[in-house]
Protein backbone atom coordinates (compact mmCIF):
# COMPACT_ATOMS: atom_id res chain seq x y z
CA UNK A 1 0.00 0.00 0.00
CA UNK A 2 2.60 2.14 0.84
CA UNK A 3 4.29 1.58 -2.18
CA UNK A 4 1.71 2.71 -4.34
CA UNK A 5 0.98 6.41 -2.09
CA UNK A 6 4.70 6.24 -3.24
CA UNK A 7 4.48 6.09 -6.99
CA UNK A 8 1.29 8.64 -7.23
CA UNK A 9 3.47 11.28 -5.26
CA UNK A 10 6.27 10.37 -7.70
CA UNK A 11 3.90 10.52 -10.71
CA UNK A 12 1.88 14.13 -8.97
CA UNK A 13 5.80 15.74 -8.82
CA UNK A 14 7.31 14.54 -12.26
CA UNK A 15 3.69 16.05 -14.13
CA UNK A 16 4.08 19.44 -11.68
CA UNK A 17 7.31 19.28 -13.06
CA UNK A 18 6.85 18.82 -16.52
CA UNK A 19 3.77 20.84 -16.67
CA UNK A 20 5.76 24.07 -15.04
CA UNK A 21 8.21 23.48 -17.90
CA UNK A 22 5.50 23.39 -20.93
CA UNK A 23 4.17 26.50 -19.24
CA UNK A 24 7.66 28.35 -19.13
CA UNK A 25 8.04 26.97 -22.88
CA UNK A 26 4.97 28.69 -24.27
CA UNK A 27 5.09 32.02 -22.67
CA UNK A 28 8.87 32.44 -24.51
CA UNK A 29 7.43 31.13 -28.04
CA UNK A 30 9.88 27.94 -28.25
CA UNK A 31 9.09 25.09 -29.88
CA UNK A 32 6.15 23.60 -28.02
CA UNK A 33 7.49 19.71 -28.75
CA UNK A 34 6.42 19.08 -25.13
CA UNK A 35 3.67 21.07 -24.74
CA UNK A 36 1.45 19.77 -27.47
CA UNK A 37 1.82 16.30 -26.12
CA UNK A 38 0.89 17.45 -22.59
CA UNK A 39 -2.10 19.13 -23.76
CA UNK A 40 -3.22 15.77 -25.46
CA UNK A 41 -2.60 13.89 -22.31
CA UNK A 42 -4.20 16.16 -20.10
CA UNK A 43 -7.48 16.08 -22.82
CA UNK A 44 -7.77 12.62 -22.51
CA UNK A 45 -7.38 12.24 -18.67
CA UNK A 46 -10.52 15.38 -19.15
CA UNK A 47 -12.64 13.47 -21.56
CA UNK A 48 -12.63 9.87 -19.51
CA UNK A 49 -12.91 11.65 -15.71
CA UNK A 50 -15.67 14.09 -17.30
CA UNK A 51 -17.07 12.46 -20.29
CA UNK A 52 -20.37 12.02 -18.62
CA UNK A 53 -21.01 15.19 -18.47
CA UNK A 54 -22.01 14.54 -22.18
CA UNK A 55 -25.77 13.09 -20.72
CA UNK A 56 -26.74 16.68 -19.40
CA UNK A 57 -25.27 18.13 -22.19
CA UNK A 58 -27.13 16.65 -24.62
CA UNK A 59 -30.16 16.66 -23.17
CA UNK A 60 -30.27 19.86 -22.79
CA UNK A 61 -29.34 20.29 -26.59
CA UNK A 62 -31.99 17.92 -27.75
CA UNK A 63 -34.26 19.89 -25.22
CA UNK A 64 -33.85 23.09 -27.04
CA UNK A 65 -34.18 21.93 -30.72
CA UNK A 66 -37.17 19.67 -30.24
CA UNK A 67 -38.90 19.85 -26.75
CA UNK A 68 -38.74 18.07 -23.72
CA UNK A 69 -39.84 14.60 -24.48
CA UNK A 70 -37.30 14.69 -26.89
CA UNK A 71 -34.55 15.40 -24.80
CA UNK A 72 -35.18 12.61 -22.04
CA UNK A 73 -35.68 9.89 -25.06
CA UNK A 74 -33.36 11.22 -27.70
CA UNK A 75 -31.11 13.09 -25.56
CA UNK A 76 -30.43 10.53 -23.15
CA UNK A 77 -29.44 7.73 -26.28
CA UNK A 78 -27.62 10.21 -28.06
CA UNK A 79 -25.89 11.47 -24.45
CA UNK A 80 -24.85 7.67 -24.04
CA UNK A 81 -23.67 6.98 -27.25
CA UNK A 82 -21.52 10.74 -27.03
CA UNK A 83 -19.96 9.35 -22.95
CA UNK A 84 -18.83 5.99 -24.39
CA UNK A 85 -17.20 7.86 -27.74
CA UNK A 86 -15.78 10.19 -24.91
CA UNK A 87 -14.10 7.81 -23.36
CA UNK A 88 -12.82 5.66 -26.43
CA UNK A 89 -11.43 9.28 -27.21
CA UNK A 90 -9.84 9.74 -24.33
CA UNK A 91 -8.36 6.52 -23.84
CA UNK A 92 -7.04 6.88 -27.32
CA UNK A 93 -5.42 10.42 -26.20
CA UNK A 94 -4.08 9.13 -23.16
CA UNK A 95 -2.57 6.03 -24.93
CA UNK A 96 -1.00 7.83 -28.19
CA UNK A 97 -0.21 11.43 -26.00
CA UNK A 98 3.70 11.21 -27.38
CA UNK A 99 3.04 10.55 -31.01
CA UNK A 100 1.30 13.13 -33.29
CA UNK A 101 -1.90 10.88 -35.01
CA UNK A 102 -3.33 11.61 -38.60
CA UNK A 103 -6.21 14.01 -39.31
CA UNK A 104 -5.74 15.42 -36.09
CA UNK A 105 -3.78 18.61 -36.98
CA UNK A 106 -2.94 21.30 -34.36
CA UNK A 107 -4.91 23.75 -35.46
CA UNK A 108 -8.52 23.01 -36.99
CA UNK A 109 -8.41 24.61 -40.50
CA UNK A 110 -4.79 22.71 -41.17
CA UNK A 111 -4.27 19.04 -42.52
CA UNK A 112 -2.69 16.53 -41.70
CA UNK A 113 -0.61 14.98 -38.78
CA UNK A 114 -0.55 16.55 -35.53
CA UNK A 115 -1.78 16.63 -31.96
CA UNK A 116 -5.28 18.11 -32.14
CA UNK A 117 -7.95 16.69 -30.63
CA UNK A 118 -10.25 13.93 -32.39
CA UNK A 119 -13.07 14.51 -31.72
CA UNK A 120 -14.62 18.35 -31.78
CA UNK A 121 -15.27 19.49 -29.62
CA UNK A 122 -12.09 19.16 -27.71
CA UNK A 123 -13.60 19.60 -24.57
CA UNK A 124 -16.56 18.04 -22.67
CA UNK A 125 -18.10 21.54 -21.93
CA UNK A 126 -17.24 23.76 -24.70
CA UNK A 127 -17.20 27.50 -24.38
CA UNK A 128 -20.09 28.24 -25.90
CA UNK A 129 -22.34 25.99 -24.31
CA UNK A 130 -21.67 26.71 -20.71
CA UNK A 131 -24.65 27.33 -18.63
CA UNK A 132 -24.89 30.32 -16.30
CA UNK A 133 -21.07 30.93 -16.73
CA UNK A 134 -20.43 27.90 -14.35
CA UNK A 135 -17.35 26.55 -15.81
CA UNK A 136 -16.03 29.49 -17.81
CA UNK A 137 -16.13 32.81 -16.43
CA UNK A 138 -17.11 36.01 -18.85
CA UNK A 139 -13.63 37.26 -17.94
CA UNK A 140 -11.53 33.78 -18.81
CA UNK A 141 -9.53 34.13 -21.86
CA UNK A 142 -10.27 31.08 -24.00
CA UNK A 143 -9.38 29.99 -27.12
CA UNK A 144 -12.13 29.01 -28.81
CA UNK A 145 -10.73 26.94 -32.11
CA UNK A 146 -9.21 24.04 -29.75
Amino acid sequence: MKFGKICLIALIAVMGVVCTNTASAAEKNEPQWIFRPVEKLGRGIANVAFGVFELPMQWTAVTREEGGIAGLTKGTLRGVCYVVARLGVGLTDIITFPFPLPDCPDYPDDAGWGYGPIMRPAWVIPVGSDWNNFVYQDQSIVNPNL
